[in-house]
């Protein structure tokens, strides 16, 4: 497909069930609500379930909200047990929710933030919710990664949670890339199925609410200076959109924008960095995540 890929592109949903994580504002909001228009029974799986049902308000379509707190282990089993119980079959689980440039703080279990919401957060809910999706053919696990997996990005198994010493970007750089390391190893996985498929994406640079947490100087350098040049919500989910929707999407593939180095633009298959194939990291990193998330996939 040679034409610029737009929301007009996402087939009909209709029968179909899709899980957003994050979806009451920003690019959760707008994948969530593209594809309910679509004809998707939605489920805006979100902390603040008011927040969630005012989002839901806005929507046209099946849409309903589920209570998801990726911070706490416990409320992400809670949500998926809901899930289970409401859905015996699932299309799309989209993780999408996330944090951005915190300063260091903790997880209910007592993770690094951002490495905890970003990454173990959507990988716990995801083994939970795994046996839903995988008798449905067509059905696809998509994490929403970042450009920011290349930034001072590695997985640091001798501190993962920054206890030693805390960066910011270093610690959204490792969450980022743990996103896709997560994508690669579950295809891995997936692949002899042949059922439901893996694939991530990542938006460029959006003008939306995940900067909250920035350092105010770069919220400042953003609203000022960079805010004319970002593109908007809508655009910024349309690589999610894709990944999720497109029917020539294939397990493992990696979409972002087209633009000069990804930060705006229509969706378009796109790279990765070298250090997020690195299989035998993937594997580690795997495996540390059932650890600590006490999760294992249902898969042989």
């Amino acid at each position: 497909m040679n034409e610029r890929w737009t929301h007009e592109h996402v087939p009909d949903q209709s029968g179909r069930v899709a899980v957003v994580t994050g979806a009451t504002s920003g690019l959760g909001y707008e994948t969530a609500r593209v594809l309910a228009q679509r004809g998707a029974t939605v489920v805006l799986a979100v902390r603040d379930v008011e927040k969630g049902k005012q989002a839901a308000a806005r929507m046209t379509g099946d849409v309903s909200v589920q209570a998801l707190d990726l911070t706490s282990l416990a409320s992400v089993r809670s949500a998926a047990a809901d899930l289970r119980a409401a859905h015996p079959r699932l299309d799309l689980l989209i993780n999408n929710a996330g944090v951005m440039y915190t300063p260091r703080q903790t997880t209910a279990d007592g993770f690094e933030l951002q490495l905890g919401t970003n990454h173990l957060g959507h990988f716990a809910l995801t083994g939970l919710l795994l046996d839903r999706l995988l008798p449905t053919p067509g059905s696809r696990v998509v994490t929403v990664a970042s450009t920011a997996h290349r930034l001072r990005a590695a997985i640091h198994f001798d501190d993962l949670q920054w206890e030693r010493s805390y960066s910011r970007v270093g610690a959204y750089g490792q969450s980022k890339l743990a996103n896709l390391m997560f994508t690669y190893a579950l295809q891995r996985r997936l692949a002899p199925l042949g059922t439901t498929v893996a694939v991530a994406a990542h938006p460029g640079v959006s003008r939306t609410e995940l900067l909250r947490s920035a350092p105010v100087a770069m919220r400042l350098l953003v609203d000022r200076i960079a805010a004319p040049f970002l593109q908007d919500a809508a655009m910024g989910a349309l690589p999610t959109l894709r990944a999720a929707t497109d029917p020539h999407v294939e397990g493992g593939q990696y979409y972002g924008p087209d633009g000069r180095r990804q930060i705006s633009g229509h969706p378009t298959l796109v790279a990765s960095s070298l250090e997020s194939h690195d299989e035998a990291v993937q594997e580690r990193l795997w495996t540390v995540s059932e650890e600590l998330t006490g999760v294992t996939f249902p898969l042989v």
